[in-house]
C-alpha cells in the first residue's frame, strides 16, 4: 500500500498509483493540510449544531425564520457579484457523475454548463474520486480522451467554445477515510474541493478560461455558507488568485435552507452565482427533519410533485430572493430518460419533461437541470420560447408572500399505495446495491436515480412504518409488510453481484426497524465501499 510521509502529519491509507500520483503530490497534499487544520473544527462544531437542531425538532419543535439575521433579510441594498464569464446564460445544464466518458460526452454535449459530481451520483470510493480529479485536470487541459471496450473513441470537439464546467463536492458531512490529517479523518467536501482547485485555478485563469465554478450541496445553516466563503479567501490567497474568482451556486436542497436563501447568499456574496432547487434531497429533508411529527407523513413519492403547497413555496420564494439579490435561480432536475423501442411510453415521458420545464420557465427560473444528454433539445426549446434573453433576472416576483406556515404545508393530496411502497423497495434496492459497488448514477425504470431519490425511498419507508401509516386499501404498513416486497424485489435483480444486493437487502431490512431515522445512506454504507471496490485505479 503506497502512502505519502513527506508531509507533516498527512497520512494516505489507500494506493496512490499511476495517473493518481500526479493529484496527490505533496505540494497538494500540504495545500489541503492547511485548508484542513484551518477549518475542519469549525465543520466539526456545525455537524453537532446540526444534532443538536434535530434534537430540538424530534421533540416538537418548529422552523422559522431567524430573529437575529432580519436585518439581513430587509436590507434590499445588498447584491451578488457581477455575472462571471460562461455564467451569464444557463437555460440547461446537465448533470452526471466524473467517469472518463461522461466528463467528455456532458462537455460536448450543447448543454450550457455541466455539473461534474464528486456527490449523489458519484458512489465516494478512493478510484472513482481521484480518477475524476484526473479527468477534470485533463478536462480544462484539453488532452482528455477515452476508448471504450468496443474501441469506440471519445475526444472533445475541436471548437472555440464548450460547456461550462461546475463542480459539486461531497457534502459537510462526509468525511475522506483515506487522508488522515493529525489523525483525524479529513472533510470530504475540502478533499475534493481542495483538489480541483489546486490543480486547475491557475490553468484556467491562464488560459482565459471560466471558473473555477462550484455547486455547494446539503448546507443547513448560513453559517456553513461562511465557512465556505472563508475556505475560498484562504485557498485564493494562498495560490495567489485574486479574491472573488471562485463563483458558488448553493442547492437548496434542506428545509432549513429555504428558511436561510438571503443569509446563505449574503455570506457568499462576493462568490454567489445564485441558488439552485435540489428538489429531491429538497423533499427528503422535509421527511427526515420532521421525521418524529405524524402530521409530516407524505403519501407516495409520485403524488409530492412541483406543485404541492409546500414545494411551490420554496420555488417561488427562491426565485424572488435570487432576483432581488442580482443571481441566478436554477431550476430542478429532469430524471427522465429517453425510452427506446416503446414510442408511446417515451411520448408520454418527454411530455412530462416539457410541463416541467415549462412550469418553471414561466415561474422565473433562469435555468433547469437534465440528467441526460436527450433532453437538452427538449429543456432548450422550452426556455428559447419563453425566455429571450440569457436569464431573467428582472422578473422580480415581488407578489410572492412566503410564510414558514407554506413552507411547512402538508397539505399534499394522494394516498399511500402498494405500487408506491413496492417503486421505493425496488428503488432503494437497486441503488444500493449499485452503490457499494462503486456506481453512484443508477438507471431504474427509465429514471436516471441517486443518492437524493434512494434518500426520498427509504425516508418514507421508514415514516410511514413509525406512524403506523396505512394503505389506500387498509393494509397496516408493517416491517414485516414490507419484508414481502422486499423479498420479491431483490430476487428480480441479476445485476450486481448477489453479495452487493444482500447488503442492501439487509440494509433496507434494518433501516425500517429503527427507532430513528438515521442522517443519510451515504454515511451508513460508506465502510463497505472498500470491502467491494478498493482494486486497481482505472488511470
Amino acid at each position: 500500500m503506497s502512502s505519502i510521509s513527506n508531509v507533516h502529519g498527512v497520512n494516505v491509507t489507500a494506493p496512490v498509483e499511476g495517473a493518481h500520483k500526479e493529484i496527490l503530490t505533496s505540494e497538494a497534499l500540504e495545500f489541503l493540510a492547511k485548508l484542513h487544520r484551518t477549518f475542519n473544527p469549525t465543520r466539526l462544531q456545525l455537524l453537532e449544531s446540526r444534532k443538536k437542531e434535530q434534537e430540538r425538532l424530534d421533540k416538537g419543535g418548529v422552523i422559522d425564520f431567524l430573529e437575529e439575521t432580519k436585518w439581513v433579510r430587509e436590507d434590499g441594498t445588498w447584491t451578488g457579484p457581477p455575472v462571471a464569464p460562461g455564467l451569464e446564460d444557463r437555460r440547461v445544464e446537465i448533470t452526471g457523475p466524473v467517469d472518463r466518458k461522461m466528463v467528455i460526452n456532458a462537455l460536448n454535449s450543447g448543454s450550457n454548463t455541466y455539473m461534474a459530481d464528486f456527490e449523489d451520483s458519484t458512489t465516494p470510493t478512493w478510484h472513482n474520486l481521484l480518477d475524476g480529479q484526473v479527468n477534470l485536470r485533463d478536462a480544462n487541459r484539453r488532452t482528455i480522451d477515452f476508448k471504450d471496450k468496443s474501441g469506440k473513441e471519445y475526444k472533445l470537439k475541436d471548437v472555440p467554445k464548450l460547456t461550462t464546467l461546475i463542480v459539486r463536492s461531497r457534502g459537510w458531512h462526509l468525511p475522506e477515510p483515506h487522508v488522515i490529517i493529525d489523525g483525524v479523518e479529513m472533510s470530504g467536501s475540502i478533499f475534493d474541493f481542495g483538489l480541483y482547485f489546486f490543480h486547475n485555478a491557475k490553468l484556467l485563469l491562464e488560459r482565459g478560461a471560466q471558473g473555477p465554478y462550484f455547486y455547494l450541496p446539503k448546507m443547513e445553516h448560513y453559517l456553513e455558507a461562511r465557512l465556505w466563503n472563508d475556505i475560498f479567501r484562504m485557498a485564493q490567497s494562498l495560490l495567489g488568485i485574486p479574491r472573488g474568482t471562485i463563483r458558488a451556486t448553493v442547492l437548496i436542497e434542506t428545509i432549513h435552507g429555504a428558511f436561510q436563501m438571503d443569509e446563505i447568499l449574503f455570506e457568499l456574496r462576493e462568490h454567489s452565482s445564485g441558488l439552485n432547487c435540489g428538489r429531491w434531497d429538497y423533499i427528503f429533508s422535509f421527511i427526515k427533519k420532521f421525521r418524529m411529527n405524524p402530521k409530516f407523513v407524505l403519501p407516495d413519492r409520485s403524488a409530492v410533485t412541483m406543485t404541492v403547497p409546500f414545494m411551490s413555496a420554496y420555488v417561488n420564494l427562491l426565485i424572488k430572493t435570487c432576483h432581488r439579490r442580482g443571481v441566478a435561480a436554477i431550476g430542478g432536475m429532469a430524471a427522465q430518460i429517453p425510452i427506446k423501442n416503446d414510442e408511446k411510453a417515451n411520448s408520454a415521458a418527454m411530455d412530462k419533461v416539457t410541463a416541467d420545464k415549462l412550469r418553471e420557465v414561466k415561474a422565473g427560473h433562469d435555468g433547469t437541470w437534465v440528467a441526460h444528454p436527450g433532453l437538452i433539445p427538449l429543456a432548450r426549446k422550452v426556455f428559447d420560447e419563453h425566455m429571450k434573453g440569457p436569464n431573467q433576472y428582472h422578473i422580480r416576483r415581488e407578489e410572492v408572500k412566503v410564510t414558514a406556515m407554506d413552507l411547512t404545508n402538508t397539505n399534499v393530496p394522494g394516498e399511500i399505495t402498494e405500487a408506491g411502497i413496492r417503486s421505493n423497495v425496488m428503488a432503494l434496492l437497486n441503488y444500493c446495491s449499485n452503490w457499494v459497488g462503486g456506481l453512484g448514477c443508477v438507471a431504474i425504470a427509465n429514471m436516471m436515480e441517486d443518492a437524493a431519490t434512494a434518500e426520498i425511498a427509504r425516508a418514507q419507508l421508514w415514516q410511514w412504518v413509525k406512524h403506523g401509516s396505512k394503505t389506500d386499501k387498509g393494509k397496516l404498513i408493517t416491517p414485516e409488510f414490507i419484508d414481502g416486497f422486499i423479498k420479491e424485489e431483490a430476487e428480480k435483480i441479476k445485476s450486481p453481484a448477489k453479495e452487493k444486493v444482500e447488503v442492501a437487502r439487509s440494509y433496507l431490512a434494518k433501516q425500517i426497524r429503527q427507532d430513528i431515522l438515521s442522517d443519510f445512506l451515504t454515511s451508513d454504507l460508506l465502510p463497505y465501499l472498500d470491502q467491494f471496490t478498493l482494486g486497481k485505479p482505472k488511470l
